[in-house]
């Protein structure tokens, strides 16, 4: 196990917690005393992700980027009349 003080681990912090993720343990100490351990953390391995699961399951029509044009304008722009007071 690697010591190094409070000063050198805020220096390169990034590069002892590349050698943490490697597998190697820091001790920090202040004034030459032990304060903190370092130390990685086992985390689970994501699952595996299938590609083309839902593949067959849905269905997107050929007009999807211009269905309901016309009703989502008219939304927008309202339906050409105007409203009295």
């Amino acid at each position: 196990m690697k010591t190094v003080n409070v000063h050198e681990a805020k220096t390169h912090l990034s590069r002892i917690l590349a050698e943490v993720e490697a597998g190697e343990e820091f001790t920090i100490a202040r004034a030459g005393k032990p304060v903190a351990r370092v130390t990685g953390v086992d985390q689970e391995p994501l699952p595996r992700r299938r590609l083309g699961a839902l593949r067959g399951r849905a269905v997107v029509p050929d007009d999807f980027d211009t269905w309901a044009q016309e009703e989502i304008q008219t939304m927008f722009e309202g339906s050409g009349e105007q409203a009295t007071p």
